[in-house]
């Protein structure tokens, strides 16, 4: 790939892997300030993966990257930032049109930049459906401020979602730029690959993003975090099928999850992936399975490792769990 890649200012141009600041957080590491983050960009951003996706619900994920971008030799039309308003903390929210335009002054501040490539309402399920559409109208005039160049909305449910880019279609008479679910993409649940299609073409949408491939660290061989939102059950099926793999295959659940988001979000579908690495050896690993399967797809075991799996999780598989109030 190019050592640097130039950043035309096209949402569909972001690059396949985008650095996930989820885990720049409280919630994920004891001391994020600790963490490597300017080597992460550095190397990540040479590969030519030169976009990064944060928010200020991130505890100080902001903070931490627009300090290690401030510190990098790459200017800053050559990277996208992405990032998010109107969540405040685990249970508060402000979408006001005047708390979101504060949120992404503050967040230019932060990140030391004069605009953002951009900016989503942050997980709209906990909010009335007029509550989003007025927050988008604030994102809008900012977009036509140059203060934002696109705009979207990100959560969880995926038919919400669908039905809010929709219903902005029809109110506004443009399509959101960007949408991006978590979760719904991954090897335990493919609800955001057959609605893929739906987003692009009737509701027109640009940019449909998939984060948390590892649902949010359930997808592989130890314990998910305490804070993981699902069933016991499913996180109990999940962790037996995942040691079952790694003690009779020598296989790491993460890295089949890895390799199968890979190949049918990136390679099938063509679009982005939000990938949360703490760390160089992490990175490496995700550059690494991007490259093996980019060029040689899924290998015939990968792919029998794969269905195994998901026959496995039974009526788990396309589990979801409860999120906001629709």
């Amino acid at each position: 790939m190019a050592s640097e890649v130039k950043q035309p200012y096209s949402i569909a141009n972001l690059p396949p892997l985008i650095i996930g600041g989820a885990v720049f957080n409280h919630q994920y590491s004891s001391d994020p300030h600790s963490l490597p983050v300017e080597s992460v960009l550095a190397r990540a951003f040479k590969l030519g993966f030169n976009a990064i996706d944060t928010s200020p619900y991130y505890g100080p994920s902001e903070e931490i990257l627009g300090a290690a971008l401030s510190k990098l030799p790459f200017p800053r039309d050559s990277y996208y930032i992405c990032t998010k308003a109107g969540r405040v903390k685990l249970d508060e929210f402000d979408y006001s049109r005047s708390n979101v335009r504060a949120s992404v002054l503050r967040s230019l501040q932060r990140l030391g930049t004069t605009y953002l490539d951009l900016v989503y309402m942050h997980d709209i399920e906990f909010q009335a459906e007029e509550q989003i559409l007025s927050a988008l109208d604030e994102l809008k005039s900012m977009k036509s401020e140059g203060l934002i160049r696109n705009y979207g909305v990100s959560g969880y449910p995926v038919a919400f979602l669908f039905d809010i880019a929709l219903k902005w279609r029809s109110r506004s008479g443009e399509p959101l730029d960007a949408v991006l679910s978590y979760c719904h993409g991954c090897i335990q649940n493919v609800t955001l690959l057959e609605c893929f299609d739906r987003f692009k073409k009737e509701a027109g949408v640009a940019a449909v993003m998939n984060g948390s491939i590892l649902s949010m660290s359930m997808l592989r061989s130890v314990k998910p975090h305490a804070f993981h939102p699902a069933g016991a059950q499913l996180k109990s099926r999940v962790l037996e099928l995942a040691t079952q793999m790694k003690e009779e295959d020598n296989v790491e659940l993460a890295e089949l999850a890895t390799k199968f988001a890979i190949y049918e979000w990136i390679v099938t579908l063509k679009s982005s992936l939000v990938l949360g690495v703490s760390n160089l050896q992490e990175l490496d690993v995700a550059v690494s399975a991007y490259n093996e399967v980019r060029a040689n797809g899924l290998s015939d075991r990968d792919r029998a490792l794969i269905e195994r799996f998901q026959s496995g999780l039974g009526d788990h598989f396309n589990e979801t769990w409860a999120s906001g109030f629709h």
